[in-house]
C-alpha cells in the first residue's frame, strides 16, 4: 500500500512539473511577455543563437534549459524504470520536440534546435541521476525523491506565482504621482 501512495505522489508531482514546464516554455512564465507577435522564427543551426554581439557563447540559456529538463529524466526513470534507456531518451526528445513544434505553430517564441539538444541532454542527465539514486537508495529512492520534489515543487510554484503577480500587477501599474 505504501508503494501505491508513493507512486501516486510521484505521478501528481510529475503532472505539476509538466504544467510548470509548459508554463515556462510556452507561456514564458513567470514573466510578462506577448504570447505571439505573429512572426514564426525557426533556427536549425545548433548554437547559432547562443552567442552575444562579441561572438562569445552565452551559457546562461543553455544551462537553464539543461537544468529545466533534469527533473523530467528523473521522473521518467522513476515512473518507467522497466523501459530501456533508448525509450526513456526518446520520450525526452519527443516532449522537447513537441514544445518546439507548438512554439512554431502558435508563433510563441523561437523554435530552436539548440533547445532540443539542451533539453535532451538535461533529460538524459536526469535519467542518469535517477539510475544513481536507485543504486544508492534502492527501495527508498521514491520516498526520498518525492520528499525533495515536493519541497522543490512547492517552492517553485510559490516563486512563479509571486513573480507572475509582480510582473502582471505590480510592475505594470502606472507610476503614482
Amino acid at each position: 500500500m505504501k508503494l501505491e501512495k508513493q507512486k501516486t505522489l510521484t505521478i501528481l508531482l510529475f503532472l505539476v512539473y509538466i504544467l510548470v514546464l509548459t508554463g515556462i516554455i510556452l507561456f514564458k512564465l513567470p514573466f510578462y511577455s506577448e504570447l505571439s507577435d505573429g512572426v514564426r522564427v525557426i533556427n536549425l543551426m545548433p548554437f547559432q543563437g547562443s552567442f552575444d554581439e562579441n561572438g562569445v557563447i552565452v551559457l546562461r540559456e543553455i544551462i537553464y534549459n539543461i537544468l529545466l529538463f533534469i527533473p523530467l529524466g528523473i521522473y521518467i526513470r522513476m515512473l518507467k524504470s522497466e523501459w530501456p534507456f533508448m525509450k526513456k531518451a526518446l520520450t525526452v526528445i519527443g516532449l522537447s520536440l513537441s514544445f518546439e513544434v507548438i512554439q512554431f505553430i502558435f508563433a510563441m517564441g523561437i523554435t530552436d534546435v539548440t533547445d532540443i539538444l539542451d533539453n535532451t541532454l538535461g533529460g538524459i542527465i536526469g535519467i542518469g541521476i535517477g539510475d544513481i539514486l536507485f543504486k544508492i537508495f534502492k527501495s527508498s529512492t521514491a520516498k526520498i525523491v518525492n520528499m525533495l520534489a515536493l519541497v522543490v515543487t512547492v517552492w517553485v510554484v510559490w516563486r512563479f506565482a509571486y513573480l507572475f503577480y509582480l510582473s502582471h500587477f505590480v510592475m505594470m501599474r502606472p507610476p503614482v504621482m
